[in-house]
Order: C-alpha cells, then structure tokens, then sequence
C-alpha cells in the first residue's frame, strides 16, 4: 500500500525537512517486504491561500486514496495502535493511504468529511515542518513494528 503525506506549504530544506525525508524513504525500505511503501511527501501550494482552496488542492491531490486527516480535534494513538491502525487499513485492500495537513488555518470541514478519520498528535499545536517530520517518523515506526524489527520498545 502507498503511503502518501500531503501538507499545504513548503517543508522547506531546513533540519525538520531533512528528518520527514529521512524517515519516508526509510519507510520504503522497511515497509517493503510488507507491503507498505513507499511513502512519498507531497508539498502543495495552492494558488490562494486559505481553507478552502487549500481543501481543493489536498482533495484533488489525494483523489482515489483513503485519506486520514491530520486535526488536533482527531484521535490519538499509540505507536503500537498507529501501526495496527495503518496494518488493518492495508489488510483491508487499500492500496493508497493518504495523511493530511492543512495550512495555517488548519483543515476545511470538506476536508476532515472525506477522511475516514482524523489523527492528532496531541493538544499542542506543532509546525508544519515539524508536524510532518512526527508524522513520517511514526510511519516509519509503524512499518519497522509491523515487520517485526527492534526499533520500537515497549
């Protein structure tokens, strides 16, 4: 299954950027032999900015996959959860997940009806730079638990 992690907004080149590319081709390493991966990051700069033309970038980009909506309204999950989340969506016969971040103004109510759910990483509110990097490490975790590698510890 495809992973994808599309986020309005240039990750730029600094160290967060470094980190969620890092992890995403890690992803396809390890996620390989299981049938995830690879995980690519997608950067979108609508034309307008805002909820709604952002929602109308994110949702044509996505078009075709099973979107989970990165919102702090969302729920959380433990790392072991988070993977078997991802574990039974593949198993399912998806063969394209799809993360999302919004803008500044955060996700579009369009945005958040199509995901079949709504991830959050907590109360706090994070950059997007850093938000996408927490997100790929966590995938990256995921895989690494689902194909039985030592990397996580309970």
């Amino acid at each position: 299954m495809k992973l994808s992690i599309v986020a309005i907004g240039r990750a730029g080149r600094g160290p967060e950027a470094e980190l969620a590319s890092d992890y995403a081709e890690r992803v396809g390493r390890t996620g390989r032999a299981i049938g995830l991966g690879p995980c690519d990051l997608v950067d979108l700069e609508p034309k307008k900015s805002g909820p709604i033309p952002e929602a109308a970038a994110l949702l044509a980009a996505t078009a075709g996959a099973r979107l989970i909506a990165c919102d702090e309204r969302g729920r959380t999950f433990s790392s072991r959860a988070f993977a078997e989340l991802i574990r039974d969506i593949r198993d399912g016969g998806e063969r394209h997940l799809a993360f999302v971040i919004g803008g500044a103004d955060g996700l579009d109510a369009s945005v958040r009806d199509a995901a079949s759910m709504t991830l959050a990483f907590g109360p706090q509110t994070w950059p997007h730079a850093l938000a996408r990097a927490m997100l790929a490490e966590q995938i990256y975790r995921a895989t690494s638990l689902l194909a039985g590698t030592p990397y996580h510890r309970d």
